[in-house]
């Protein structure tokens, strides 16, 4: 199965806890006035790959502590990326996901609710340029939430990621 990607960080320390693997997909629908990724826009534009090379390149990260799903909106190729999500979790890494969507949105959709599935945490909503902060963990708008997916999904409502807590 090919997915569209935009590229590829091996070894990241902002995407998400610890030292993390980041594929960033290439396109978007929110167009959010200020995003830090506007090339990852076109859903036409970067690369396709075959998620079997994404699957391979787990292979190759030894120091990380999980993989980070960003954008571009990861969510409009969630049936594709979800072999890369579960191979993830077969060798116990964590997974991260950005989406512009926010969870309850998400949990309405066929494909990203199986998606969400695997994925422990998951900062959403769009970023919003007023509500710019660099001084926020993992996102860069005060309007965006850092979701504990797996207690979410568990409760059958939004829990709030504590990192205290976390993996």
């Amino acid at each position: 199965m090919k997915i569209r990607i935009a590229g590829i960080t091996p070894e990241s320390v902002v995407d998400g806890p610890g030292i993390r693997l980041v594929f960033f997909m290439q396109g978007c629908v929110h167009d959010c006035p200020g995003c830090h990724n506007p090339a990852t826009h076109d859903l036409t534009g970067g690369r396709e790959i075959d998620v079997a090379e994404l699957i391979d390149q787990l292979q190759e990260a030894k120091l990380i502590r999980g993989i980070t799903l960003s954008g571009g909106e990861p969510f409009l190729q969630a049936e594709a990326l979800l072999p890369l999500v579960q191979a993830a979790k077969e060798r116990g890494l964590t997974v991260t996901a950005y989406s512009g969507y926010r969870f309850e949105e998400l949990q309405a959709k066929t494909a990203a609710a199986a998606l969400l599935q695997y994925i422990d945490l998951l900062i959403d909503g769009r970023f919003i340029q007023e509500q710019r902060d660099l001084k926020l963990a993992f996102r860069g708008s005060a309007n965006q939430r850092l979701v504990d997916v797996m207690k979410s999904l568990q409760q059958g409502q939004t829990v709030a990621w504590q990192e205290a807590n976390a993996w």
